[in-house]
């Protein structure tokens, strides 16, 4: 089994021309989906009703399935009038870099208008959905501040309010709702398009739940009217593989379930895994050879990631793609301890975090934290009991208010 891995994973990296896949590849140690979940959107009986002839807009990706076919194409030949799809970070069919910016189009396949909510506008216009009668959210969210569903969300909440439009919620399990935890993201100067919430940096709710939470805590000027189709059979500690990749570099499950420890990485000198077809589960940088046996080398991928932090040149580090994703679960934790390791192996210190940004001064870590603390606390040896410890007071009142609006048990 080892060596066919590693065969895999060498064609992985050595071919360029593969496509990165849509459907999840689950680990090892990944639990399958044996407790009779259904998504919202699986549930055509109650809400088909209600859509039934109205206008219909929609903000969809690659991840809005029913059973195994696109929401959208779904709902079309199930005779609903979809007038619009809008399309978050990479785009409606899922198809475009992260951070890319993703223009307007028309679908190959329906026909219908797709505009880009990661292009010229992140907030639908009062123009946008003046054709519209009710607007469906649908979108596989992975739990961390930093995956930016929950920013798109927001704003199209917000545009809906101030439209007088509803918002119809196709609620999914969140992968990672096991676990709320991180620092709380509490001062406005580390708001960032990779995090506006003074959330944690892993939340623990789903998008109907967090959609209640921005209802509930003020961060709208007008409450969004908004109607949830919840998940059946579904608590937040059953364990949940996706079934369809929710963006080009979270391809297996391994990656999703890595993803809230690993992402810290993109404000170091550490590259995570993009550029090789398996990202979010390795770790490195050409810095460390001689201090690690794993290598591999990040290429220009496109659709995943054109230019890769040390594109081109070979990285040592970790090998997480088999690491027992279980003891996350059982630990209800990020993982601090491989940022903590990689730093103290970077023999240039004062390199390993990235610079500051000259136009606002904080630096991108640091923006994706949410705080400065736990780069300063790292930088001074504060061992990770402590750093654990200066994180209980935001997340216990974080706790606290989340508590009010969760839809499912923990």
């Amino acid at each position: 089994m080892i060596r066919y891995t590693t065969l895999i994973f060498f064609i992985f990296l050595v071919t360029g021309n593969i496509k990165h896949p849509t459907q999840i590849v689950s680990s090892t140690h990944s639990t399958s989906n044996k407790s009779g979940i259904i998504t919202g959107a699986d549930q055509t009986e109650k809400y088909l009703p209600y859509l039934k002839g109205k206008r219909i807009g929609i903000v969809a990706n690659q991840s809005s399935i029913i059973g195994k076919k696109s929401s959208v194409d779904s709902l079309v030949s199930l005779g609903i009038k979809i007038v619009k799809v809008f399309g978050p970070e990479h785009g409606f069919r899922g198809n475009a870099s992260n951070g890319a910016v993703v223009g307007d189009e028309k679908d190959d396949k329906t026909g219908i208008p797709i505009i880009s909510l990661y292009g010229k506008n992140e907030k639908p216009t009062k123009e946008q959905l003046a054709d519209i009668d009710l607007l469906v959210f649908d979108i596989q969210d992975v739990g961390c501040r930093y995956y930016t569903n929950i920013n798109t969300l927001e704003y199209v909440m917000e545009a809906c309010a101030e439209n007088n439009k509803e918002l119809l919620i196709l609620d999914r399990p969140n992968p990672n709702a096991y676990v709320v935890d991180g620092p709380v993201m509490t001062d406005d100067k580390f708001r960032s398009a990779i995090g506006i919430h003074h959330t944690p940096m892993t939340h623990g709710m789903t998008i109907g739940e967090f959609a209640q939470y921005l209802n509930g805590e003020g961060y709208l000027k007008k409450q969004c009217k908004i109607k949830i189709i919840k998940v059946a059979n579904y608590s937040h500690d059953i364990p949940y593989v996706l079934p369809i990749s929710p963006s080009p570099n979270l391809n297996t499950q391994q990656a999703v379930m890595l993803f809230p420890s690993l992402c810290m990485f993109e404000g170091t000198a550490i590259n995570e895994g993009r550029g090789t077809y398996m990202p979010f589960t390795i770790l490195g940088a050409p810095e460390l050879k001689g201090k690690y046996s794993f290598s591999y080398k990040p290429v220009s991928i496109p659709g995943m990631s054109e230019a890769p932090n040390h594109k081109d040149a070979v990285c040592y580090g970790l090998d997480l793609h088999n690491y027992n994703i279980d003891k996350l679960r059982n630990r209800r934790q990020i993982n601090l301890s491989w940022l903590i390791e990689l730093y103290n192996a970077y023999p240039d210190k004062a390199s390993f975090f990235n610079q500051e940004r000259a136009n606002t001064g904080v630096s991108p870590f640091d923006l994706r934290i949410g705080t400065d603390q736990l780069r300063k606390q790292i930088i001074a040896g504060v061992p990770e009991a402590e750093i654990r410890k200066s994180w209980e007071p935001g997340l216990q009142k974080f706790k606290a208010v989340r508590a009010k609006y969760l839809l499912y048990t923990d």
